[in-house]
């Protein structure tokens, strides 16, 4: 059973109350376990596909037709998959 409750206020006041109130709990939580601040994870490194599709001179795209304009992924892995068998060797 849910009881419904009627919350009245302006709009800077129920952003304190349930906005800014909630950072300020997961501070005050993460202080008493011994944080000075809350850190983000580190990053991760790019794996060899992610540096290769973020690198413009390797992607290719549709010409022509419906795609035009998007990266044509199913060349693009051909093309991977070829220079990382020549690297290889």
């Amino acid at each position: 059973m849910f009881a419904l409750v009627k919350i009245e206020g302006t709009l800077d006041e129920l952003r304190e109350l349930f906005v800014e109130g909630a950072k300020k709990e997961a501070r005050k939580i993460a202080r008493k376990a011994g944080a000075d601040v809350v850190k983000s994870t580190v990053k991760r490194t790019k794996s060899a596909w992610q540096r290769f599709m973020a690198n413009p001179k390797k992607q290719i795209r549709f010409k022509t037709g419906k795609r035009k304009g998007r990266l044509d992924l199913k060349r693009m892995a051909a093309a991977y998959r070829r220079e990382q068998r020549k690297g290889g060797k």
